[in-house]
């Protein structure tokens, strides 16, 4: 039984062999990932394989191919029937490689026993292009983080400059952006479609002259594919303008007017944060970047049949004998919901997972708690039933026709929407049901908790968040307990979104006082960022001097990575508010960001 668990047969092919283990001739789709191929939900190529795999596809996976030898990685598979599939991986390969003093990082997470270097800069442009030369005839789909936050022009901060859409210097099709299991399958079936009116099986057959997408779809049936974008030399005309559409200012522009970056930003995060977005357009050199409105939220049905999927949960025996780290910390823990409607200026989750909650169901759950409990060397101890923020499970518009009509980015800044529920009835269940599977000893939640989801500056929300409050501090705390409050001056807190350190302070006491009454040694772990937008040093100086962190386990401190598709990003870039477009302080010396970070460790201070 233990070497069936373990056969390679059970996994996606990686190799030649393994294909033609399974009888394959060739693949329909061959995906390339700058990650190892870890087979488990978590990981976003083992999703939309499995995703594809379910709707009958053919599907090859190419994990961290070489590209600086002869190329072999990227011809070792052959020609996939429909198209390859690029990612860089679970990160921004610029976030992967590199600190936020832009200096190289000595490891790499989601590579074998943690080897750096094991991806290119900029992999998602890389690899595509290295396809797109020896396959020129094929379609080059890119998606994942990477290629989903450049989808527009966009400000690097490793170049520190604005650089167009990925789609434009990697020289790919399609881009499919956000969790993009419907978008690729969409994808896929347009492609299914195109061959079949053409009467061939593969598109070498069609003609050997590179692929084009003005020759093989019309505008009509490319704007019928939701959460995708393309680039087309067709200018938008009125009735495409009329259509549900917004024109952005150009790349072009974007370049020479702070002004016109600073609008694209906020009706591109407006739309990314509003229940009914529109398609927008964006000229970029003389082309037009497409960008299709998404999909609505998975359904939880739906959600759930993703994760129902037959993934192992484990790594591919070709790394055998390796650790790969990303996985070991993450193997027994359980994600239990997507999205976050926080809104904090710096995080990337809701413009990439969205900011409605999609909460599995409780039994959904509790069958990934059984496939825990079967893998080799589960001892009965979950790290983690959490989430982007672990205390949002269920939570969603009591009214949705409000929803549809709300133009926040955050639900709960500056203040918790009344159409909220939070109530915390189903995730109380939730933990409860899951300690009570025989087999499971403990259960943590290790993912950061939103204290501004318990408590108000009067105390507890309401009854239930007290009751969730206990019973996380007295059952669910793994001896540190993780919280953001991210900075102690209310500037700073203002410009990052995020609520008062008052509710700091409040939790703080809230939290020692149950400590005391369960006789627990429990710990608060807050993370700190220094060098954002509108701090100087004298910030991190009174930061430093908070009595209320006298005594809190100081380690998580942070200089800030303006990541692309951010309102911290676009702060950093024009040193403007993006609401107000007024100045704002923005310390880019690199030394003077390191003093701001070290201040108060070189002082002894914690």
């Amino acid at each position: 039984m233990e070497e069936r668990k373990n056969s390679r047969d059970l996994f996606l092919p990686t190799s030649k062999d393994e294909m033609k283990r399974l009888g394959w001739e060739r693949a329909d789709v061959i995906l390339f990932s700058g990650d190892a191929y870890v087979d488990h939900p978590s990981f976003g190529t083992a999703v939309i394989a499995r995703v594809l795999q379910s709707c009958g596809y053919k599907v090859a996976v190419v994990p961290q191919p070489n590209w600086r030898d002869d190329l072999r990685d990227f011809r070792k598979l052959g020609e996939p029937r429909l198209f390859f599939g690029v990612s860089a991986g679970a990160m921004d390969s610029m976030v992967n490689h590199y600190t936020s003093f832009k200096r190289l990082r000595s490891n790499d997470a989601y590579t074998p026993n943690g080897q750096p270097s094991f991806r290119p800069d900029y992999a998602v442009k890389e690899y595509s292009r290295i396809l797109k030369k020896l396959y020129p005839h094929i379609p080059v789909v890119i998606g994942g983080i990477e290629a989903s936050l450049r989808r527009f022009a966009h400000y690097d901060y490793w170049q520190d400059k604005i650089l167009p859409s990925v789609l434009e210097w990697s020289g790919a099709d399609f881009l499919t952006y956000g969790m993009g299991e419907k978008a690729t399958i969409a994808v896929a079936t347009l492609f299914e479609r195109r061959l079949e009116e053409l009467g061939t099986e593969s598109w070498r057959a069609t003609t050997e002259k590179p692929f084009s997408i003005a020759e093989n779809f019309n505008a009509n049936s490319l704007r019928q594919l939701k959460q995708v974008a393309y680039l087309s030399d067709a200018k938008p005309d009125d009735v495409a303008l009329a259509d549900n559409t917004i024109l952005l200012h150009s790349y072009e522009e974007c370049l020479k007017d702070r002004y016109a970056l600073i609008e694209n930003f906020n009706q591109i995060e407006l739309q990314a944060n509003i229940a009914s977005p529109k398609r927008l357009i964006e000229p970029c050199k003389g082309r037009y970047l497409y960008v299709n409105e998404p999909y609505p939220p998975l359904e939880q049905a739906e959600l759930d049949a993703v994760y129902d999927l037959p993934y192992t949960m484990v790594p591919h025996p070709r790394y055998k004998g390796k650790s790969i780290p990303a996985y070991d910390m993450i193997k027994n823990s359980i994600t239990i919901h997507r999205g976050c409607f926080g809104g904090c200026s710096f995080c990337t989750i809701a413009a990439h997972q969205g900011k409605f909650i999609q909460s599995r169901s409780r039994e959904s759950i509790l069958k990934e708690v059984e496939r825990l409990k079967s893998l080799e060397g589960f001892a009965g101890i979950i790290s983690d039933i959490g989430g982007p923020s672990a205390n949002m499970y269920n939570m969603e518009g009591k009214d949705k026709t409000l929803c549809g009509k709300c133009l926040r980015k955050s639900c709960i800044f500056p203040a918790i929407c009344k159409n909220l529920n939070i109530s915390y009835k189903a995730l109380l269940k939730l933990y409860r049901a899951v300690d009570s599977i025989n087999g499971v000893r403990h259960s943590f939640v290790g993912s950061g908790v939103r204290y501004d989801l318990i408590f108000n500056e009067k105390g507890y929300i309401n009854g239930s968040a007290k009751e969730y409050f206990t019973e996380l501090v007295s059952k669910h705390i793994s001896g540190r307990f993780k919280v953001a409050p991210e900075h102690t001056q209310e500037h700073i807190l203002q410009l990052m979104n995020k609520p008062s350190f008052i509710l700091f302070k409040i939790m703080k006491e809230e939290f020692e006082r149950i400590c005391r009454s369960f006789n627990l040694n429990q710990q608060i772990v807050p993370y700190f960022i220094s060098s954002h937008p509108g701090c100087k040093l004298s910030d991190m100086k009174a930061l430093s001097k908070e009595p209320d962190l006298r005594g809190v386990y100081m380690e998580q401190v942070q200089s800030i990575t303006p990541t692309p598709m951010t309102r911290s990003s676009i702060m950093y870039y024009t040193g403007l508010d993006p609401l107000t477009q007024k100045p704002i302080f923005v310390e880019r010396d690199t030394e003077r960001q390191r003093e701001q970070k070290s201040y108060f460790f070189k002082r002894g201070r914690f």
